[in-house]
């Protein structure tokens, strides 16, 4: 395990591959799950160390290997980013793509507004249109209180049991995960995001009803791209072989003839 230390907080992280003049991904995954489980388990790093790039991911705050913190306002929104950007300046690399999967395109997209010139090529998984929509209202804070809960039997809610039942599986930190359901961000900067340069995809699966349509928040960048996966939900879609054609046919430019190939 490699760990490296921003804003005071300890984070693991892997860095596999070539370290030459070839390209790089950084991977965020989602929320109550890691760097093994999101990326490595589901067939990414082979994938993208099949086609020569060099692999950063790490396990964000909270989650994984890195380290637990039970404070809400030490997840905000900007000091996830920040441990992205560290972590690419702690490895010495200038510019890369950026992939982040569900709460991990959160992360991905602050901190490509934080620094764009950082970024080549954004992906966005897990999400579509209704990450522009105002949340729902809710009573309490069930995800919080589905992590906090003795038994997960008394969870009724499917998707919040579902995600208890990952995180327990995984071995997560269900304090530290609660912590995090319980920060206050503001809303996505949607202004911001239209302003981006660099293409973005947006790729979800066809049965994601979390996620609304890929297409729909697509259009928000001005050099966005929507592909849904059929036959897949939220969990299934990645690692999904469609999942990677398409990530693959939109790093390599074959998506948008409007925007030409990496150089």
């Amino acid at each position: 395990m490699t760990t490296f230390i921003s804003d005071g907080v300890a984070l693991a992280y892997d860095d596999i591959g070539p370290h030459g003049s070839g390209r790089t991904i950084v991977l965020i995954h989602g929320f109550a799950s890691n760097r093994n489980e999101g990326w490595k388990r589901t067939g990414w790093y082979a994938a993208f160390e099949r086609k020569g790039y060099r692999v950063i991911a790490l396990d964000q705050r909270g989650h994984g290997e890195s380290q637990k913190l039970y404070e809400p306002q030490a997840y905000e929104r900007e000091r996830l980013a920040a441990d992205v950007l560290n972590l690419i300046d702690q490895c010495g690399v200038n510019r890369c793509e950026v992939f982040g999967y569900s709460m991990g395109t959160r992360t991905a997209l602050e901190a490509a507004i934080a620094a764009p010139d950082r970024i080549a090529h954004l992906i966005l998984g897990g999400v579509g249109g209704k990450l522009l929509e105002p949340p729902p209202h809710v009573i309490g804070e069930p995800m919080a209180e589905a992590m906090e809960a003795e038994d997960p039997a008394t969870i009724k809610e499917p998707m919040l049991k579902s995600f208890r039942q990952f995180a327990d599986e995984q071995g997560e930190d269900r304090k530290a995960l609660a912590a995090m359901t319980r920060v206050k961000n503001m809303p996505l900067n949607r202004e911001a995001m239209a302003e981006l340069p660099m293409p973005v995809l947006v790729v979800a699966g066809q049965g994601d009803e979390g996620a609304g349509d890929p297409e729909g928040l697509a259009r928000v960048f001005p050099h966005g791209k929507g592909v849904t996966v059929p036959g897949t939900d939220h969990f299934s879609a990645i690692p999904h072989a469609l999942t990677k054609a398409a990530v693959f046919d939109f790093l390599d430019g074959l998506l948008d003839d409007d925007f030409p190939p990496f150089e």
